[in-house]
């Protein structure tokens, strides 16, 4: 029955991005058939900030309203949203609306902001879902949401999607009879990007989507009311709606601290010491409090933002191997440090903060190489391309360690303490892709930065 639990757990998890995650991994077979052509990936990174209302009005509701929402209807909402959304994605992604004079691919872009607001909301409603269930099921949520980006890439590479092929423009019309839709058009002499047929259509894709998103949903049914799953929960009525019940849910989760940790929270005498905060259980300090969503914010902002868009030009001058070897290996890094943490969940604040550093100067290195792009060092050498694709397994392994560990610290401070910890996770990743979004818009400031 726990393993029932521990695979619900990963497949609920595996919803969170699994949506927006597919439209990345998708864009190159998208790209070429809208009017939007590669100015989409900044459009969707400015649908993705916009749908943060979700988790501003969830965030807003807990604090000024605690105890008034239940996250589980809002579940069912968004998740029953995502499904619907990814469904007519399937049939209507290459729909054009003529609007101020051009065309426009408005239902795609209408679609992406919705399943947007679901991923984004996920961060708020998701993790404080599972509060509901014992603690050592937090982290197989966290592999499920590792795998949410892991499953689309796979998908994608068996569907064939990117492949392209430089030819002469002459050779491809004298070879197709005319430039193929998916050609970019050249002059006689020059080379020309031709984009090979995918093994199946985006439609198929989408619904495949749409289908994960099926099972996110039935994962959340039977988490709720499965027997087995019932006899796994601390409380049978965990959510009654008011503040008290919150806090007994915190002082309860006292007693899923390690063996080791409970003198830190009670004396020899028996006699628990006062609270250090008012912070969940008062377990940490006000400045460690503060340490700890810093950290969050900090190690979700270059994860989720920084590093990933400059990915390209730190890998791409090593060749397209290397660029492929970083992404497939980051993707996978990120559910295998989920499961160290399943093993060896260590709860230093003196260990997160020394993976932070280490994590960050991997991230270091890697903003270096895009910065020195097209030429960074070790460039026509094995071992450059070597460095590269570990310093990018490296820097996804340690700072996923840090976001899994913080998410079961704050797991243990209530209810409450996770709503914040997926408002803080959203904070970081929005700071983080506002910082970089000006490079996308202002080449005077890319060129400056050499980026």
């Amino acid at each position: 029955m726990t393993l029932l639990t521990h695979v619900l757990a990963c497949l609920f998890g595996m919803g969170s991005w699994v949506a927006i995650n597919g439209m990345w991994v998708e864009l190159p077979l998208i790209v070429p058939e809208i009017p939007e052509g590669w100015y989409l990936p900044s459009y969707l990174t400015v649908l993705i900030q916009m749908a943060n209302v979700g988790p501003l009005f969830v965030t807003l509701m807990h604090r000024f309203r605690p105890g008034k929402l239940d996250e589980r209807p809002v579940i069912y909402s968004i998740v029953g949203l995502g499904v619907v959304a990814t469904f007519l994605l399937a049939f209507f992604w290459k729909h054009t609306v003529p609007l101020a004079g051009a065309m426009h691919s408005v239902p795609l872009l209408v679609l992406c902001f919705l399943l947007s607001v679901v991923d984004c909301t996920s961060s708020v409603t998701f993790l404080p879902f599972m509060m509901r269930l014992g603690p050592q099921y937090l982290t197989t949520y966290f592999v499920g949401e590792g795998v949410s980006g892991l499953v689309p890439a796979v998908v994608a590479l068996v569907q064939g999607v990117g492949v392209v092929h430089c030819l002469d423009a002459t050779v491809a019309s004298l070879a197709n009879g005319t430039l193929g839709i998916n050609s970019t058009v050249g002059a006689s002499g020059e080379l020309q990007a031709q984009y090979q047929p995918a093994n199946f259509s985006a439609q198929v894709f989408f619904l495949f989507l749409s289908a994960m998103m099926v099972v996110c949903l039935a994962a959340f049914l039977l988490l709720n009311y499965h027997p087995a799953v019932a006899r796994e929960r601390k409380r049978e009525h965990y959510f009654n709606g008011s503040l008290a019940e919150e806090k007994s849910d915190q002082a309860l989760s006292l007693s899923h601290r390690p063996q080791e940790e409970k003198p830190m929270i009670s004396s020899p005498d028996g006699h628990r010491r006062a609270r250090r905060s008012s912070f969940g259980t008062g377990f940490y300090s006000g400045p460690e409090v503060t340490f700890i969503f810093v950290v969050l914010a900090w190690v979700n902002a270059l994860t989720n933002a920084v590093l990933p868009s400059v990915q390209s030009y730190s890998c791409l001058p090593y060749g397209n191997q290397a660029y492929h070897l970083a992404v497939t290996m980051a993707a996978v890094a990120n559910p295998v440090a989920c499961f160290i943490a399943m093993f060896l969940p260590l709860r230093s604040l003196v260990l997160i903060g020394l993976l932070t550093i280490v994590g960050t100067g991997f991230g270091t290195y890697i903003m270096a190489m895009a910065a020195l792009s097209p030429c960074p060092l070790l460039v026509h050498s094995a071992s450059g391309t070597a460095i590269i694709v570990i310093a990018w397994m490296l820097f996804v392994l340690t700072l996923s360690y840090v976001k899994v560990i913080i998410g079961v610290i704050l797991r243990d401070e209530g209810h409450s303490a996770l709503v914040w910890c997926g408002a803080v996770v959203q904070l970081g990743s929005m700071l983080g892709a506002l910082s970089m979004f000006p490079l996308d818009y202002f080449p005077a400031v890319a060129n400056w930065l050499k980026i």
